[in-house]
């Protein structure tokens, strides 16, 4: 794998035997930086929440919700996300979801998770959006005592709805904005490109938050270029349409954009009809700062751990890539330097003691 950063900015690693591999993949620290928290909502806790709050199901049972996990693009998913989000109706169902999350990710070895949350999903059903915040807020403070996971949290539009339920769901936020640390745009991409909500996000770069978008899923290459241009975002959540434009790829190699790639995820809705298939390598080896996330994991059958083996057996990576996706998403992370430092310094430790 070739890489075109100085070679006295690239770090020195040991490589680790193959054989090796899959028990680095499980224990080596990890940034999660594409985690939709209603999208960690296991059919089990579904069907608990539903009891608790009295809501009726259109699913008999557990395995029939299973069984309606068979995706062909985005939106069938959107449709059974939005179906499972409808138990959530108190600050403890939140909690609850969140907590279950943290329970996993400190399993797989994450040790910082900005988590994505949907606040329309939830006020269009009358839900007020202090219950959902007071909720997931409480347990991003609990992931730390409770499992050592650095947790925050980054509040995303769904952009299938229009800018004037942006701009109201923004306002929702402000008396909570110290409970948030970003701005995101997810939901169905075709059709709505970011420009549609320029406004808001110049509103929220004005109220000092950090900008991220989904772009380049199922959406073309200009969807990235507009991300950046007149959003501004940081991070490009997904991303993986760029290796259609070479300018592009070119730009976000050299100013190390990160791109927060959910192989799974993009298996499971047909981006790529098979994981073997995934470009992920092709991003890596042009120096771009990719990194592994879940998406949506309750949904599309794996956690971060789950998304690295089986990507690494499906591709072939190998440990090279295995540390430069996880140092990348600690470099691309929204924690202070000496924070970020930190996980690398135990992301280093893990590679040295699996060389020994």
């Amino acid at each position: 794998m070739t890489d075109p950063r100085p070679a006295d900015s690239r770090p020195v690693v040991p490589r680790i035997a193959a054989e090796r591999l899959p028990e680095l993949l499980r224990s080596m620290p990890k940034a999660e930086l594409h985690i939709h928290i209603e999208g960690s909502l296991e059919p089990e806790l579904i069907f608990a929440l539903a009891a608790r709050n009295g809501v009726a199901l259109p699913y008999p049972d557990v395995d029939s919700l299973r069984r309606a996990y068979a995706f062909t693009n985005l939106q069938s998913f959107l449709d059974i996300y939005y179906a499972g989000a409808s138990v959530l109706l108190r600050e403890q169902d939140f909690y609850d979801m969140a907590q279950a999350y943290f329970r996993r990710a400190a399993a797989d070895k994450v040790v910082c998770a900005e988590i994505f949350f949907d606040p329309q999903t939830h006020t269009a059903r009358g839900v007020a959006m202090q219950v959902v915040i007071d909720g997931l807020h409480r347990a991003c403070v609990d992931a730390k005592k409770d499992f050592g996971i650095d947790a925050s949290l980054i509040l995303c539009f769904l952009r299938h709805l229009s800018e004037e339920d942006a701009f109201a769901t923004l306002e929702a936020a402000k008396p909570y904005l110290d409970r948030i640390i970003g701005v995101g745009l997810d939901s169905s991409e075709l059709g709505h490109p970011p420009e549609k909500f320029a406004r808001v996000f110049a509103q929220c770069r004005e109220l000092g938050l950090h900008v991220v978008a989904h772009a380049g899923e199922e959406g073309p290459p200009a969807y990235i270029h507009a991300a950046l241009d007149v959003l501004h975002a940081e991070r490009i959540d997904h991303g993986v349409q760029a290796i259609h434009d070479p300018a592009l790829m070119d730009r976000l190699a050299r100013e190390r954009i990160p791109l927060t790639v959910c192989p799974l995820s993009n298996q499971k809705l047909c981006v790529f009809p098979n994981l073997a298939d995934h470009n992920i390598g092709a991003l890596l080896a042009a120096g771009l700062a990719v990194t592994i996330n879940s998406d949506d994991p309750a949904y599309f059958g794996g956690y971060m751990n789950d998304n690295f083996l089986q990507t690494f057996a499906a591709t072939g990576l190998d440990s090279d890539a295995a540390y430069q996706l996880s140092r990348n998403a600690f470099e691309g992370s929204f924690a202070d330097a000496a924070t970020k430092q930190r996980y690398i310094d135990l992301l280093d430790e893990t590679f040295l003691a699996f060389a020994h």
